[in-house]
């Protein structure tokens, strides 16, 4: 019984310890991938890393002071103007990553080809920022003038990013070349895609939506041979108005093929509906992430 209390005091505590090992590594990396890809290349994606490249390249100004001047006020601004706070990790993230760049400062490049460097950059900077997501935390920056954006002009969150980051895109092609800018973009889009795939991860599940004349023995069968779970829906017939049950099922992605094969075999005239779900957490999936 004490065993049980101390492990379950103890547990919340590593957690809460691993959230900010999870920010200071994504931060690291974050700094590591903007020294040795992007701010040698000029390539500008967006952020407050893209404006201090961009200020780099017009004034020569140390990317971290420049960072530091930028995060640590939009931090309070974000905290003052919006009225929330955002926590000690995310102030961790806003002074870390600066002071990681100014660290790695002198590292050399390990690419002077600006595609590989928009590749590999928006890629380690997707990495690290996924990582620090993982700890529930940011490292600030844009992110936080877009939702002081957002708040007062009504302008979706969303879009408050794409325009901060496509006016930082916009001034590297103007401060440097269009193909400059144009690598930005390709370094941006990476980034955005390498933090869905740190968040989400690899496995891609499959929502499917059954309609069958033979409901109970395709039930049994989903839930016997395949072994999952299902909701039944309530629905009807939008021509014949009649009442039918909706079968919902989600499968991994490799249990797919053969919930499809069991169902042709048992009614080869069912009608079967399959969406991409991108995320599932509960039992037989993914647990729910810590709240810390």
């Amino acid at each position: 019984m004490g065993r049980r209390a101390k492990y379950k005091f103890q547990q919340p505590f590593v957690e809460k310890v691993l959230s900010y090992i999870y920010v200071l590594i994504g931060a690291a990396i974050v700094a590591l991938s903007f020294n040795v890809f992007l701010l040698p290349n000029e390539v500008a994606s967006g952020g407050v890393s893209g404006i201090s490249t961009i200020l780099n390249g017009v004034f020569g100004w140390e990317p971290a002071y420049v960072q530091w001047a930028f995060n640590i006020p939009l931090f309070i601004a974000g905290v003052v103007v919006l009225g929330y706070q955002y926590g000690i990790k995310t102030l961790i993230g806003t002074i870390f990553l600066p002071f990681v760049v100014f660290l790695t400062k002198d590292f050399e490049p390990w690419t002077m080809n600006p595609m590989l460097a928009s590749l590999f950059g928006g890629m380690g900077i997707g990495f690290g920022i996924g990582i620090v997501f993982r700890g529930n935390a940011s490292t600030g920056g844009t992110d936080l003038a877009a939702q002081i954006l957002a708040k007062y002009t009504g302008i979706s969150l969303g879009k408050c990013v794409a325009i901060i980051d496509g006016l930082i895109v916009i001034s590297a092609a103007i401060v440097f070349n269009i193909e400059k800018g144009l690598f930005a973009l390709i370094g941006l889009f990476v980034t955005s895609k390498t933090i869905d795939l740190v968040q989400i991860g690899w496995n891609r599940s499959k929502m499917v939506l059954i309609i069958t004349e033979k409901e109970e023995e395709v039930k049994l069968a989903i839930l016997e041979e395949i072994d999952r779970g299902l909701t039944k829906l309530k629905s009807y017939g939008g021509y014949t108005d009649v009442e039918r049950h909706t079968m919902m099922v989600v499968v991994d992605q490799t249990e797919f093929t053969g919930l499809k094969q069991l169902v042709r075999g048992i009614d080869p005239n069912a009608f079967v509906v399959v969406v991409d779900a991108s995320e599932v957490l509960g039992q037989g999936f993914k647990t729910f992430p810590d709240k810390s």
